[in-house]
């Protein structure tokens, strides 16, 4: 992004929307990005109006220019530039930006630095299980506002030393009509393995890296080759694990029964075909994948780390195991369909506790009530100063 002169946008008389800059930390299309990306469509129009500043051009990027939201580039390394905080500086001032809003660690410490500079809010929302030593730093010396998306995540923060009136815990929520049951437009995966109507096909669906666990998942159904034969699985995403992942599949002789089906754009057709889903990470806060699977009436079997447990009722909407227990995994999936109407009375059950408990207006409202309270302020100086 290069540096514009550093001039500030007349405001409007009665200071009109909350002028909102979203900082993203990495541009591929994952959980947190899809986060962003359904915030951002819903704020309302006549409420905010919203900037996104990515660190690299990138299919999320193109998704959000669809959308008709401006978004801009800056280099985003762990230590960032002068030039990236100058530039930064120059867009928050260029927009009279009233809150700046930042994903990651790498961009919680670019905005905390802008915001401190700028003298302007800052909300750095948490995705993951952990507020790290660096998001700490960044709370301590610019003041910001940590949001976190589990109560997990919540009492960790506390136990830190965040301070308790610049703590908030906004849980995710999912779009229940958006992923709801039903049959797929088209069955590709089910045809690719050629699957009658009653055998189970059970997804994974998440970055191929260490700690969602792709291995585990592969090790359950090295097991569940035996103990349900007829069933079929599929991987959903991408990452660095991809390769090892391959090579697996081909040293055990499971091609037939697995397939490597990469990022996919059409989330909700891929529920739909699919029996249950499995979640085998060994960190997580509020996983996307899982509530999307619930909203579709999927079971679950899932690892019982972080903010798992505040999505999946064990025993009622599927079964939590150990992480890295890929015994359990393995039994729990094949008791799912092995008991008559199991997997059934459970998906029904999850998908009463996506409608009623992890609704996505209540997340998106929580967001912007609190970038509204904290960019409120400045709107209301940037209304008396306009001429």
């Amino acid at each position: 992004m290069s540096l514009s002169p550093l001039v500030t946008a007349p405001a409007p008389a009665d200071g009109g929307p909350t002028r909102v800059l979203e900082v993203v930390g990495n541009a591929i299309v994952g959980g947190m990005e899809s986060c962003v990306l359904r915030l951002v469509e819903r704020l309302p129009r006549d409420r905010f109006t919203v900037t996104v500043l990515c660190p690299c051009e990138s299919r999320l990027t193109a998704q959000l220019r669809a959308l008709d939201i401006e978004v801009m580039t800056a280099g985003m390394p762990d230590d960032p530039p002068w030039a990236s905080i100058l530039a930064t500086c120059a867009l928050v001032r260029a927009g009279a930006i009233d809150v700046l809003h930042a994903h990651m660690p790498n961009a919680h410490l670019l905005a905390g630095l802008v915001g401190k500079l700028c003298g302007k809010p800052v909300v750095a929302t948490v995705h993951s299980r952990h507020v790290t030593p660096m998001d700490l730093e960044v709370h301590r010396i610019a003041g910001t506002h940590v949001a976190v998306v589990c109560r997990h995540s919540y009492f960790q923060a506390l136990a830190m030393g965040v301070n308790a009136a610049q703590l908030s815990c906004i849980p995710n929520g999912v779009d229940t009509e958006v992923f709801r049951p039903g049959l797929a437009d088209d069955a590709d995966l089910r045809r690719h393995f050629g699957l009658a109507d009653d055998q189970p096909l059970i997804g994974f669906v998440g970055r191929l890296s260490p700690e969602k666990g792709p291995d585990v998942f592969l090790r359950a159904v090295l097991l569940l080759r035996t103990l349900l034969p007829a069933a079929r699985f599929v991987l959903v995403g991408d990452g660095p694990q991809r390769a090892a992942l391959a090579q697996f599949i081909a040293r055990f002789e499971l091609g037939d029964a697995v397939l490597l089906a990469g990022v996919r754009d059409d989330m909700p057709q891929v529920y739909r075909q699919l029996d249950a889903l499995v979640c085998t990470s060994q960190s997580e806060a509020m996983p996307l994948a899982l509530m999307e699977a619930m909203a579709t009436g999927l079971p679950l079997v899932a690892s019982n780390v972080g903010g798992v447990p505040d999505i999946v009722e064990s025993g009622s909407t599927g079964w939590l195991v150990g992480p890295r227990d890929f015994e359990s995994v393995a039994q729990q999936v094949a008791q799912l369909f092995q008991v008559p109407g199991l997997a059934r009375r459970m998906g029904e059950s999850a998908r009463e506790r996506a409608v009623t408990r992890l609704a996505l207006a209540d997340s998106i409202e929580r967001t912007a009530r609190l970038l509204s309270e904290l960019g409120g302020n400045r709107r209301v100086a940037r209304s008396k100063a306009a001429p």
